[in-house]
């Protein structure tokens, strides 16, 4: 076998690895990667594959907080104000979640249409909110209204 064969095979070679090398680093990556959604997102894209990770972000709904009768799970409503979405979390829920508050959620969809959390973010102060929630506020028409009780809140 001459030189330049040999050389061909091995460049060969090197790019099946350097192309399953590749194949795995962007599987891994796509495996990892956890989408945003808005309520009105859901509501849209349902029913959403169950195995699928993704994260749902607006304001609690007022009134709609309850203990489950497991006494360790927690439901309410999240909502962009165009859609709501029931989401089920059991744990300790952050100090400052609370009604009328911006979260963002990380979980799955199950089957029913709930979305069942396993982690829960509530905003850090009363001018912050999420840039996911925003956003979905502001295509929603709602963030208008946020922004003129700010504005109230700081002129008193």
């Amino acid at each position: 076998m001459s030189l330049s064969r040999a050389k061909s095979r091995k460049r060969q070679r090197m790019y099946i690895i350097g192309a399953g090398a590749a194949a795995l680093a962007l599987t891994a990556v796509f495996n990892s990667v956890v989408f945003f959604f808005s309520p009105s997102e859901i509501v849209e894209k349902s029913p959403i594959d169950p195995d699928q990770r993704l994260r749902i972000g607006g304001l609690v709904e007022e009134g709609t907080v309850t203990k489950l009768q497991d006494g360790k799970t927690i439901a309410f409503v999240v909502t962009d104000m165009a859609q709501s979405v029931t989401v089920a979390y059991s744990g300790i829920l952050p100090d400052l979640f609370r009604e009328g508050q911006g979260i963002v959620a990380e979980g799955h969809m199950n089957a029913n249409g709930t979305f069942v959390a396993s982690e829960v973010l509530a905003k850090h102060d009363e001018n912050y909110m999420p840039p996911e929630v925003a956003e979905s506020l502001k295509k929603s028409g709602y963030w208008e209204e946020i922004e003129a009780k700010n504005a109230k809140k700081m002129r008193n």
